[in-house]
């Protein structure tokens, strides 16, 4: 069996993943880590971008989309913090439009522009998920 570490992604509105990975890619604001199981302690600021977990038993990476946040990395458990955090799965529930203008982009534009249109999609997105929160809060007022 593979050795693990206990990895818990957390939004402001609720857990996102709670479980076990063998292998995490996290965007940190210097770049992307790489997080194994009994990786050294340490504290990171999170930008906008794809988290990638290895999980046991799957060939098939768990991808989830965040803003930015905070990493904690200890050797037994990963924590995340985000404002906005999105599993792939729910990715799919985008307007067919958008899914036509991520598609067109990245045939149209080099790995870091797009890099670059993907984090201010994100930030646009968590800008949107503000509003819509605000609005709810207006209705039951």
């Amino acid at each position: 069996m593979a050795m693990t570490v206990q990895v818990e992604i957390v939004s402001i509105e609720k857990s996102i993943f709670s479980g076990l990975a063998e292998f995490v890619a996290v965007p940190a604001e210097l770049g992307e880590v790489g997080i194994y199981p009994g990786h050294a302690p340490f504290i990171s600021r999170l930008k906008s971008g794809a988290v990638r977990l290895r999980l046991p038993d799957r060939i098939d990476e768990e991808t989830i989309y965040i803003s930015s946040g905070i990493l904690e990395v200890q050797p037994r458990r990963i924590t995340i913090l985000s404002d906005l955090a999105l599993p792939e799965e729910e990715m799919g529930n985008l307007p067919i439009e958008q899914k036509k203008v991520d598609e067109t982009m990245k045939n149209r534009v080099t790995a870091l522009e797009y890099a670059k249109i993907e984090a201010d999609l994100a930030r646009a997105f968590r800008d949107l998920q503000g509003l819509q929160q605000l609005k709810h809060r207006k209705q039951r007022v």
